[in-house]
């Protein structure tokens, strides 16, 4: 241990540290960004193979809050198309649903984890965002509909 504080208080490794301080900032910083994404709380998620099953399963309301142009160029069977800007005002057309699974989709995630947390606010019991989205899922090779 006190070898270790001996190399840091040596004069070379301070003067390293103050040289190149910009960047360390900068690397710590970029880390941080990076990591940002992860520690958010981003509500429930489901694979594809576990939204797969659901809805194999029935009882599933798929719902897509992309924009209606984004739904039309391919979506999953059965969906019901809600943007996420007009979910709040259209939460009544959901009521029917709020003990049933519903599975939230956009193109990659982001916007359908907003819905999640949206709907779990609203009462809904079993709601869960598409893992990585439409994006995730046309990788895959599933099926989509237009």
């Amino acid at each position: 241990m006190s070898r270790f504080l001996i190399t840091i208080l040596n004069g070379k490794t301070v003067n390293f540290i103050i040289d190149n301080l910009l960047v360390i900032a900068v690397a710590l910083v970029s880390g941080a960004a990076l990591l940002f994404p992860s520690f958010q709380r981003r509500g429930a998620r489901m694979s594809q193979m576990q939204a797969t099953q659901a809805m194999n399963r029935g009882k599933t309301l798929v719902l897509d809050v992309r924009d209606p142009t984004e739904f039309e160029a391919g979506h999953l069977n059965n969906a019901k198309n809600i943007p996420l800007k007009d979910l709040q005002t259209r939460l009544t057309e959901l009521s029917k649903f709020k003990t049933q699974v519903v599975i939230t989709v956009c193109e990659s995630g982001v916007r359908s984890s907003k819905a999640t947390t949206l709907l779990g606010k609203a009462g809904f019991e079993q709601v869960a965002s598409l893992d990585g989205g439409m994006a995730a899922w046309k990788s895959q090779g599933l099926p989509t509909v237009k």
